[in-house]
């Protein structure tokens, strides 16, 4: 499988900082996908991350890229739901270019949320 996921760097979750809301969200991420074996893509070759922090960016690559991909992952909807709800067009048209989005939420262990 390959796909992309986000990371939003600018969130505080469950009361940790900044810098550990990241770290957070970036280790939950990277184990689900070492387990599910999905390989990254980086579209955009001048990036410093191999994940988006910018869902706007994200949606200009996939644009430019003009094709699909099997996953877009990101942590929990908090982390995601300002974009979705200030740009709720974009956000659809976001989603039109992966088979599925997966939501990773760290619970014990880790949860995960297939929507498709």
């Amino acid at each position: 499988m390959k796909g992309m996921y986000f990371i939003n760097d600018r969130i505080s979750l469950n009361g940790l900082s900044q810098d550990e809301s990241i770290a957070l969200q970036e280790q939950s991420i990277k184990n689900y996908i070492s387990d599910q074996n999905i390989q990254i893509v980086k579209l955009n070759p001048y990036q410093l991350q191999e994940y988006y922090t910018i869902p706007h960016a994200l949606l200009y690559d996939l644009k430019k890229e003009k094709s699909a991909f099997d996953c877009f992952i990101y942590y929990s909807l908090q982390t995601i739901e300002d974009f979705i709800y200030t740009y709720p067009a974009k956000w659809l048209i976001l989603k039109s270019y992966f088979k599925e989005i997966i939501i990773v939420e760290k619970q014990n262990d880790f949860n995960v949320q297939k929507v498709i």
